[in-house]
């Protein structure tokens, strides 16, 4: 789902995800399975884990820990990373540094409802202030390994 040039996430609506997927192999160093996204104004890039091809939860790094939110029946370890590149593109091409923002389940599942808006509220519960949304999506992100996934549901809704 986008946004064109993004929207307050509280305007948003209610968005939500339902996915199930089916997976084998191995996702090398690091594997995201869930959502993806980014806001402008403040650029943040985002992530909410649900699944990985290795062992939940993930650690994305060296990151600071925001606390924890229970989400649709799991728990959610709560990150926020400081990067730096030419990803941060998205936000246009002068950006060079920007935030990343995780929830990562702590315990994997492969099917569900993902309530992203209920994300978005806990990070800015945490003091993780999204701007401008321009996107969510269904993401598979993998750092090398060999694998497949298929996705027989993968859709993004806003209320």
């Amino acid at each position: 789902m986008q946004w064109g040039s993004g929207k307050a996430y509280s305007s948003l609506g209610t968005v939500t995800a339902d996915f199930a997927e089916t997976k084998s192999g191995t996702g090398g160093g690091y594997s995201y399975i869930g959502i993806y996204g980014w806001s402008t104004n403040p650029c943040v890039e985002f992530y909410i884990v649900d699944d990985s091809f290795n062992k939940m939860p993930v650690n994305p790094g060296s990151d600071t820990s925001k606390g924890t939110a229970t989400i649709d029946g799991g728990t959610y370890n709560l990150w926020l990373r400081n990067t730096t590149g030419t990803g941060g593109n998205r936000c246009g091409s002068s950006v060079t540094s920007w935030q990343q923002f995780y929830s990562i389940r702590q315990t994997a599942r492969t099917c569900g409802q993902i309530s992203i808006t209920d994300h978005f509220n806990a990070w800015a519960n945490a003091g993780m202030t999204l701007g401008a949304v321009l996107e969510a999506s269904v993401l598979v992100e993998a750092g090398g390994g060999t694998g497949s996934i298929s996705f027989p549901t993968a859709n993004v809704t806003a209320q």
